[in-house]
């Protein structure tokens, strides 16, 4: 066959060849869906990680989305991909601990309500409240001594500690102070809240682990200490509670 002639007998095949090309399916490219899942989390939490760290050290308004993005060694477009808005960013920062504390917290008091029934004390109560969230900065590592000092801060914030603490803790807060009226029961609502209020300020500044407790004592109390903190919280919370809740007639 000369070569005019063979060219012109390929052209047939060639045309079916294009032809089933153009039906099939294309190519996938890239990684697989579930590689991109894993690797798209792992992106998000080592944004959520560095800005967890950066806000624990130096408060929402110290850091930019630029120095978490470069904390964090991406883009700072991913970020904003990933979280939007500085505000939004923060928010998912305080919310993927706060579940774990709440769920454990909850879980914990509803536990020891149950197991003890009307045996129930206001140091058993608070020991189950309290123990998740000291546990956690005792064996959580970095990241929930990070949250726990992020939290402090909120809890002393004016512009938006009282609705960032509201929207993530109240629950929890409320389902305590809901056992502690059964412990309690002739204690006046707003004791009870202001009770707990003197509370969440000793719990949050506590687990900041601010140091200032070290140098006050000149070393004879550490801040650090937490297994020492949660203990003598347990106690001064229970007879702060009983102090504040008392009848008038009780009272001293």
């Amino acid at each position: 066959m000369s070569k005019p002639d063979a060219a012109i007998a390929a052209r047939p095949v060639a045309a079916a060849r294009r032809k089933a090309a153009a039906g099939a399916a294309p190519a996938r490219r890239g990684r697989p869906p579930k590689a991109q899942a894993k690797a798209a989390g792992e992106t998000r939490d080592l944004i959520l990680d560095a800005a967890e760290d950066l806000f624990s050290k130096h408060g929402f308004y110290g850091v930019t989305i630029r120095e978490v993005a470069r904390e964090a060694g991406v883009d700072t477009a991913l970020v904003h991909y990933y979280f939007g808005a500085k505000r939004d960013l923060f928010d998912a920062v305080f919310l993927r601990r706060a579940e774990v504390w709440n769920s454990e917290r909850v879980d914990a008091v509803n536990r020891y309500a149950e197991q003890a029934g009307s045996d129930m004390t206001l140091e058993g109560l608070l020991d189950a409240f309290l123990r998740p969230p000291f546990e956690w900065s005792l064996k959580g590592g970095p990241g929930w001594k990070h949250y726990a000092a992020l939290v402090a801060q909120a809890n002393a914030n004016p512009t938006f500690g009282g609705e960032t603490m509201a929207r993530y803790f109240d629950p929890a807060v409320r389902r305590l102070i809901e056992l502690i009226r059964q412990v309690l029961p002739g204690a006046r609502e707003v004791d009870l809240y202001w009770a707990y209020h003197n509370l969440s300020g000793a719990l949050t500044l506590t687990l900041g682990e601010t140091g200032r407790l070290d140098r006050l004592s000149n070393g004879l109390c550490r801040s650090g200490d937490l297994e020492s903190a949660g203990d003598y919280m347990v106690r001064f919370a229970a007879a702060g509670f009983r102090a504040v809740c008392a009848t008038r007639g009780d009272r001293p």
